[in-house]
């Protein structure tokens, strides 16, 4: 019966140890000759005689005494599973049973005998939709993946907004196309669309566009537009802002630079529009970029950051070779990224980084 350390005994094996223990002694025998006879510490049996013998280690085996019966339990599945209650989380269930007067138990029982049997799932029919993370678009080069989304600009009369359409190149940040308007539709997107692929020159445009799941950009009129234009449409998943990051991050540059009307709002369109229009041309023109290696985007798009960037690295070199005791190690890296993607995979992104 005795045995090793740690090992686990079952109770009626230690009250057996008990009851032959205090045989011997009543026979004579001392009890820590007993205990040493059955290879258990004398400290042990005296725990076992004062706290019982039940094992309270976490490993011990417990009999719990308000423990469901297997007839209960199937009881519970049953009506559970019924076509009355299939539907229903057990949220709903337990009050509805308790309305018919019925107690099969409570919430958290139904869902742990749902975990048991892998049934803890969503018990509707109408289970919303799976939505995959959009395909991963790539540009090499300008005009070859467009990002567009439309933000809201507030007016001087509560619950009034006008609405910027924005569509921006995604190789080169470059702002290609924009209108305000009064409301957000198809016919608006469309007409967008077709301005910036005039102001690129783009007659068959061979564009992948990307824009979140808002009824102008999945309108039949965009679409229809987009076919004629060649532009093919790409669409982030719902209420998900991370799948169209770049057209969220110029938003934001926009509404935070320092004379954005916050205070005192914009009254007409032709306010904002001047307003827009000044931004547009100072963020393609004049504002270098971080994501660009600081180059404009009209210097990226059009190609001049090439030259820019080989003058930066010879002004870099020849600093270093004057000083050379200045420089622990090579000079800056003013390679830019030879292609943008957008929704990249965790392979592709781990290799860009």
């Amino acid at each position: 019966m005795g045995g090793r350390k740690g090992r686990l005994i079952a109770a009626d094996e230690k009250e057996t140890a008990i009851a032959l223990i205090k045989d011997a002694c009543t026979q004579g025998a001392r009890k820590a000759k007993a205990c040493e006879l059955l290879n258990i510490p004398i400290r042990t049996v005296e725990r076992w005689e004062k706290q019982g013998v039940q094992d309270k280690r976490k490993a011990a085996a417990r009999s719990v005494g308000n423990k469901l019966s297997p007839e209960e339990e199937q009881m519970i599945f049953d009506t559970i599973n019924s076509e009355a209650y299939r539907d229903l989380p057990p949220t709903q269930i337990v009050p509805h049973l308790a309305d018919q007067g019925k107690y099969i138990g409570s919430e958290s029982t139904i869902y742990r005998l749902l975990r048991k049997a892998k049934q803890l799932k969503h018990r509707q029919a109408s289970r919303p939709a799976k939505h995959n993370k959009p395909k991963a678009c790539h540009a090499a080069a300008s005009n070859q993946l467009w990002s567009w989304d439309i933000t809201y600009l507030s007016t001087n009369v509560k619950g009034q907004y006008f609405y910027l359409y924005l569509v921006m190149d995604v190789y080169s940040r470059k702002i290609v196309g924009w209108h305000i308007k009064n409301s957000q539709n198809g016919h608006d997107a469309a007409k967008l669309m077709e301005d910036a692929c005039k102001n690129e020159g783009l007659t068959d445009a061979n564009i992948t566009l990307h824009s979140d799941n808002g009824t102008p950009m999945k309108s039949a009129t965009l679409l229809a537009k987009l076919q004629d234009l060649g532009i093919m449409p790409s669409f982030s998943r719902p209420s998900n802002s991370d799948d169209n990051p770049y057209s969220e991050s110029l938003f934001k540059t926009l509404k935070y630079r320092p004379n954005f009307p916050r205070l005192d709002k914009f009254t007409t369109i032709e306010e904002a529009s001047t307003w827009t229009h000044a931004f547009v041309q100072w963020y393609n023109t004049e504002h270098k970029h971080s994501g660009l290696k600081f180059v404009t985007p009209e210097q990226r798009h059009t190609g001049q950051d090439t030259a820019i960037f080989e003058n930066r690295k010879r002004v870099y070199q020849n600093a270093k070779n004057t000083h050379p005791e200045r420089w622990s190690g090579s000079t800056r890296n003013w390679i830019p990224p030879k292609t943008v993607s957008l929704n990249p995979d965790k392979k592709e992104r781990q290799h860009s980084e």
